[in-house]
């Protein structure tokens, strides 16, 4: 005795729309993931060259460095890292003396890059900040 197992014609080749229909949502969340992780990357990248701003005006205190010389070495941080836009980078404090603070606030437009070619409506640029506090040694 053989079994049949074979399916119904109402449902042959069912799974063509189907797929039709799934694809282009599973495409636009992959496509959103990789948006977001470089998001978060480039949000990492703006933290870290903040900090490595306050560090060098903090620790290389003999002579204290000045905004300009910070901010050169954000700037060469992000380049470095491969971020190419231009950062908005504001310093408070350089110069003070031993246990004052030095401040380094990073601002960076990130530009969609992936999502805008998929999804109509979506444009624009998202401001990352960074900000880092250190006492001066």
């Amino acid at each position: 005795m053989q079994s049949q197992h074979s399916v119904p014609l109402a449902q042959r080749g069912a799974s063509a729309p189907e797929f039709a229909l799934a694809a282009p949502i599973i495409i636009v969340l992959l496509f959103g993931m990789l948006e977001f992780g470089m998001f978060i990357y480039s949000n990492g990248l703006v933290a870290n060259a903040s900090r490595e701003g306050a560090r060098y005006g903090v620790i290389y205190s003999s002579p204290r460095k000045t905004q300009e010389e910070i901010q050169t070495k954000v700037t060469d941080y992000l380049k470095k890292a491969g971020l190419k836009d231009p950062a908005t980078i504001n310093i408070t404090g350089a110069q003070g003396s031993t246990g004052s603070s030095l401040s380094v606030d990073v601002r960076y437009p990130y530009n969609l890059q992936v999502l805008p070619h998929f999804v109509d409506g979506i444009t624009g640029t998202i401001t990352v900040n960074a900000n880092s506090t250190m006492i001066m040694e």
